[in-house]
């Protein structure tokens, strides 16, 4: 994003992504306008745009700094033990990831029918790359005779999609804990690539 000289940028910038994240998450990219990311910021209309050129890149940005932000987390996991294991750790790490960052999943997933030809072309490559560290277990599990996975690639999209609805319903201080939901859901993803 563009900063103007001498500007507070380190602190607005952040408040920027934050308060369009939240809106966005909250009312849809298309009812949010600039000027009502402003106001909650803070600032006038105008000063928005010597972070983002428009619109559509803010939401890109916002976009790409959450894969990124996941590409980064994941390549910091180890998922190289027995399919099993590692299918394990996966699952748990997809879950305490997402659920840390429900405002900017929910934009993820749910707002790339937003963005430009161009825009959503560069977003996938990035999920690409993410459901191949999943895809590549899959495969090592199916290689080994422990896994039942016909087209892992279809199966990754598959986990994934459950795993990341948690954060569309789960709330901290409900009935169930963080680690008690991972326990559940780890059953159900193993169950679903168990052979017969």
């Amino acid at each position: 994003m563009a900063r103007k000289l001498g500007s507070h940028s380190e602190i607005t910038g952040p408040r920027i992504t934050s308060a369009a994240t939240t809106l966005i998450a909250r009312h849809g990219f298309a009812a949010v306008t600039m000027r009502q990311i402003a106001a909650e910021v803070g600032v006038q209309a105008g000063a928005l745009y010597l972070y983002t050129p428009d619109k559509q890149t803010l939401l890109f940005d916002l976009m790409r700094a959450h894969m990124e932000e996941l590409l980064d987390a994941a390549a910091a996991q180890d998922f190289s033990g027995p399919p099993e294991a590692a299918l394990e750790a996966f699952t748990r790490f997809h879950i305490a990831f997402h659920l840390d960052r429900a405002e900017p999943v929910f934009v993820a997933y749910m707002e790339l029918r937003s963005l430009t030809p161009e825009n959503f072309e560069a977003l996938e490559r990035l999920r690409k790359r993410y459901e191949e560290t999943l895809t590549a277990i899959l495969r090592r599990g199916a290689a080994d005779g422990v896994f039942d996975v016909p087209d892992p690639a279809v199966t990754t999209r598959a986990l994934i999609a459950m795993l990341t609805g948690l954060t569309t319903w789960f709330r901290d201080g409900g009935r169930l804990t963080r680690d008690e939901i991972a326990d559940l859901y780890w059953p159900m993803v193993r169950g679903a690539v168990r052979p017969g």
